[in-house]
């Protein structure tokens, strides 16, 4: 079992910057990739980033890439979400998720590739 806890999420004005962070219980965070997902209200959850185990491999959204950083602390058992150039459609709860302790390079878009998720945290962008 793993625990996910959220922490960073707030109000930001646009054009803004926020950082999240996502700390893991248990001894098996190193070996998992991990993603960042948000939910916007009326809107299914959708994919964010991820970053594989060792944090050799990031992929992100279109609508967020190039202002959106994932990375990892192995040693902290913590996932991190640096978002920058904030916009207003970016308000949502952003869930971060892990996916199952396996080494692998693959990079993982879809919520069924995830097994645990954390409560969110909110992000609202005032325009």
């Amino acid at each position: 079992q793993v625990q996910l806890v959220e922490s960073g999420g707030g109000l930001v004005q646009a054009g803004g910057s926020l950082r999240l962070s996502c700390t893991a219980s248990g001894r098996t965070f190193s070996s998992r990739s991990m993603g960042w997902f948000r939910q916007a209200p009326g809107k299914e959850r959708e994919f964010v980033a991820t970053i594989t185990w060792s944090g050799g491999s990031t992929y992100y959204s279109d609508s967020v890439k190039g202002r959106f950083t994932a990375s990892r602390d192995n040693a902290k058992n913590t996932l991190y979400l640096q978002m920058n150039s904030l916009k207003p459609e970016d308000t949502a709860v952003y869930y971060c998720a892990a996916a199952s302790p396996v080494f692998t390079t693959r990079l993982r878009v879809s919520l069924r590739d995830y097994d645990y998720w954390g409560q969110g945290t909110q992000v609202t962008v005032s325009s």
